[in-house]
């Protein structure tokens, strides 16, 4: 068997099955299947193989789900692929796998542990004819994840990527991608660097667009001559992101779905629980209905807010939700001032705790506390982790970018006030986030691993 050509990436994992997507390549005038067998760590006996045929309608990737496994529970496995005449001779046949031997572990179903997780946004790799240029800078953090991850002391269940995986607009002024072979070929080129792939394979990764997986401030900058673009980019979003995660459903075999019907999810660990919204490819910028999620999503993020008995709830929005910035585009949440008031509405009125806003985008990372003049119940954070990679051409943001001196909205009831609780980074960095029994830590690291910046927020 060969080894993948893109992953093996670890994606949805629950404490019962865990989905790997892995890529093959074309052979001419042969069918072409993947293959992947599990154990859990220390024992000597594989799994029965799970074989899948690759397409090229598919740009020969799927995704594999094995079960079922045990919560809290190290696993060995083994990916690959190879050409064959059907399934019926790969099953009779004495396969040779190959010798890399990957590890994932399960999280726990316990609720009252404490649980970390990695928060990444805005992974910048330009492409030049073809080829990365200096793709070593943008795949030097995730060695520093990948070694951070195996030494914390509390796990680490998951990496959030959440915008920005890759920038399809990256050379948009000179010769943009449009085509969806050449779309293809950059996130191929993105998910296989060295680093990247290594911590891939090994922690799950969850993952949600933002506006350069289609074209820079999608959908505002939307022409007409764009509906082969983006459903050029949405196909190969759904291949290469939204195909390992959560958005698309388990059938009763065991498979899971093609196609999702939508890109939002929630994800759940314990007491601890995650919404991750689609903040980018469902807007509506219509004056008389203008919002940044649509309807059936702005409904069941409030019935989740609700209803949910999680103990903490963190609420995945790629874009800054707030602190606002001075500059006049309307990308962010701050040209959507009536459904973030709906949603700050919704949390402070129902009394719901620990509510924190995780975010990306903005090249700058920082904390910040939301507060309520005349409700001294109501708090929220905002926890914003960008970028990975900045490009060259790009300034990070820094203090003097947001509005700061001015409260972020007004209502009969009393005003919303914001302030910052850490300084602003203008680095490439990511953020680990530990939730203990008392309280939730956010930390952040530079693209070499060093500590930058703690911040402990109590839970309430």
């Amino acid at each position: 068997m060969l080894i993948p050509t893109v992953g093996p990436i670890v994606g949805h994992t629950t404490s019962r099955h865990a989905r790997i997507f892995l890529r093959g390549d074309v052979q001419v005038g042969a069918m072409v299947f993947a293959g992947l067998r599990f154990r859990r760590a220390g024992e000597s006996d594989w799994s029965s193989p799970a074989f899948i045929q690759l397409t090229e309608a598919r740009d020969m990737c799927e995704v594999v789900t094995l079960t079922p496994l045990a919560a809290n529970t190290e696993y060995e496995y083994q990916a690959g692929w190879l050409p064959a005449p059907g399934l019926e001779a790969l099953e009779q046949w004495l396969l040779h796998w190959p010798g890399k031997v990957y590890r994932f572990t399960t999280p726990s179903d316990r609720s009252a542990l404490p649980r970390g997780y990695i928060v990444g946004s805005c992974r910048y790799l330009r492409m030049t004819a073809g080829l990365p240029s200096l793709p070593q800078l943008g795949d030097r953090i995730f060695a520093s994840i990948h070694h951070l991850a195996q030494r914390s002391e509390a796990a680490v269940n998951a990496l959030l990527m959440i915008g920005d995986q890759v920038y399809i607009d990256d050379l948009n002024i000179i010769a943009p991608d449009r085509e969806y072979k050449a779309i293809l070929h950059k996130y191929r080129t993105a998910f296989s660097q060295p680093h990247i792939a290594n911590l891939m394979a090994s922690l799950p990764t969850y993952m949600i667009l933002d506006d350069h997986e289609i074209e820079d401030n999608w959908p505002a900058n939307r022409s007409p001559q764009d509906d082969v673009l983006y459903n050029n980019t949405m196909a190969a979003y759904e291949l290469y992101q939204a195909s390992h995660g959560p958005a698309l459903e388990r059938r009763g075999d065991g498979t899971v779905e093609d196609l999702p019907r939508r890109y939002w999810y929630p994800i759940t660990h314990g007491d601890i629980e995650w919404f991750v919204t689609d903040s980018r490819s469902r807007r509506n910028l219509s004056a008389d209905n203008r919002r940044m999620l649509d309807e059936e999503q702005e409904e069941a993020l409030c019935n989740w807010l609700i209803q949910s008995p999680a103990r903490v709830k963190f609420v995945v929005t790629s874009v800054m939700f707030y602190p606002d910035g001075k500059s006049p585009g309307g990308d962010a949440w701050k040209a959507f001032p009536e459904q973030r008031l709906r949603l700050l509405e919704t949390i402070r009125t129902q009394r719901i705790k620990n509510v924190f806003f995780v975010c990306g985008d903005v090249h700058g990372s920082l904390t910040s506390r939301l507060s309520h003049s005349e409700d001294p119940d109501f708090e929220v954070h905002t926890i914003v982790s960008s970028p990975l990679c900045n490009s060259l051409f790009l300034p990070y943001a820094k203090a003097s970018t947001f509005i700061l001196d001015q409260p972020l909205a007004r209502t009969e009831a009393g005003e919303y006030r914001h302030q910052l609780t850490s300084a602003v980074i203008s680095q490439d960095n990511f953020a680990h986030l530990l939730v203990e029994a008392e309280q939730l830590r956010v930390s952040y690291y530079d693209r070499y691993g060093k500590w930058l910046q703690s911040l402990n927020f109590t839970l309430r």
